[in-house]
């Protein structure tokens, strides 16, 4: 039936509400940052690769960005707040500020990052996931890792050559709040020891610690590196190190044949020192091949040549092997005496031989009659028969 003139359709509110809720369900995410990319929606994956342009992390990222990566950037100094607020002159947001709440993954490698401040990741309380690797790290602060409760994997390859000794005291100071970090890459950094915080990490699985200088693991190291109440201990990456095979390096070659399994790459590890040791596998080693150098040759640098029981042996194998040698030539000599006594008859004989012909000869030379006539004088004048005489 027709409706009525001036009565309202009865479909038209049914039809705006329904625009509405089109309109609420279809409003477009946030933007994407300026100068950066947008994969997959900002959920999943923004990058900001700028280069040198870009000097602090962007500040307009999406709040519901689950994954940000900044690469080739110029970031130098990461203030505190850098990502939830603080500008570049220092301001830091405030308290108890959370600007990305749901961010999980931050990779910032290659960015020029010389200095990391107090509180630099405040206000990423979901972060699980961080990745320096590859900035000429100079300064640590203490605080730099606080306020990331969640995180399980921090990446430090690479980044901490630059530093010296007290950017490593400095990590040590910094590691101490982590207590639920898994995984840590300290690889490529010229290390001579490993940061004492990082082996006491309670729940700590990997630490990567390839192509460093690490000369060995002490005993208080290893003493570190257990865990009690059931917690898992972790494993530890040392390929690509020199390490110093003398008797300091006893307690790590016990410990790695009691838990091979600790160190997967054990297999890699070999001896740099002494000279004898070199190149050798450092599993493969007794702990009596594992000899202190003396302190005159250790002020002097050198090492002192191995004396122990399997260098004996060789020597007594040698002699051994000379004798018998010795053995079998007298043996020859005797099965073969009467064709060694003609040769050297016939031998005897050929030198008298020689020696009587070189005589006759002598004599042959020293008899007067067979000496020459005197030649005429080249002055005097030849007779001729002409002349009458």
């Amino acid at each position: 039936m027709a409706p009525r003139a001036g009565q309202p359709e009865p479909r038209g509110p049914l039809l705006q509400g329904l625009l509405l809720v089109a309109a609420a369900l279809s409003q477009p995410a946030a933007p994407c940052p300026f100068q950066c990319y947008c994969f997959g929606g900002p959920k999943l994956l923004l990058r900001c690769a700028s280069g040198a342009e870009l000097r602090q992390p962007p500040r307009d990222v999406p709040p519901d960005a689950r994954n940000l990566t900044i690469v080739g950037a110029n970031l130098t100094v990461l203030r505190a707040a850098a990502f939830a607020g603080g500008d570049a002159d220092g301001e830091e947001v405030a308290a108890g500020g959370v600007r990305l709440p749901l961010l999980t993954a931050l990779r910032l490698t290659h960015n020029n990052i010389e200095v990391v401040e107090d509180g630099a990741f405040d206000g990423l309380p979901s972060l699980a996931a961080l990745d320096l690797s590859h900035n000429p790290l100079r300064a640590l602060g203490a605080g730099a890792f606080r306020g990331l409760p969640t995180l399980r994997s921090l990446q430090l390859n690479h980044a901490l050559a630059r530093g010296g000794p007290a950017l490593l005291a400095a990590l040590d100071a910094a590691l101490v709040p982590l207590d639920e970090l898994r995984l840590l890459g300290l690889a490529d950094n010229g290390l001579s020891r490993l940061p004492s915080a990082a082996l006491r990490l309670p729940h700590l699985e990997q630490l990567d610690a390839r192509r460093n200088k690490l000369a060995g693991l002490g005993p208080d190291d290893l003493r570190a590196l257990e865990r009690d109440g059931g917690l898992p201990v972790p494993r530890l990456l040392l390929a690509d190190n020199p390490l110093r095979c003398g008797c300091a390096a006893r307690p790590l070659l016990a410990w790695l044949h009691n838990a091979t399994e600790r160190v997967p790459d054990a297999r890699r590890l070999r001896c740099t020192a002494p000279r004898p040791l070199h190149d050798r596998p450092f599993v493969d080693l007794d702990e009596a091949q594992l000899r202190c150098a003396d302190r005159g040759a250790e002020g002097r640098g050198e090492e002192v040549e191995l004396t122990g029981p399997e260098l004996e042996a060789s020597y007594v194998f040698f002699g051994l092997v000379l004798a018998l040698i010795g053995l079998i030539f007298l043996m020859v000599l005797y099965l073969n005496r009467r064709g060694i006594q003609r040769w050297m008859r016939n031998l005897r004989e050929a030198c008298r031989d020689q020696m009587e012909g070189y005589h006759y000869r002598y004599e042959q030379d020293a008899d007067p009659r067979r000496a020459p006539a005197p030649a005429a004088p080249t002055g005097s004048r030849a007779t001729s028969p002409s002349s009458g005489l």
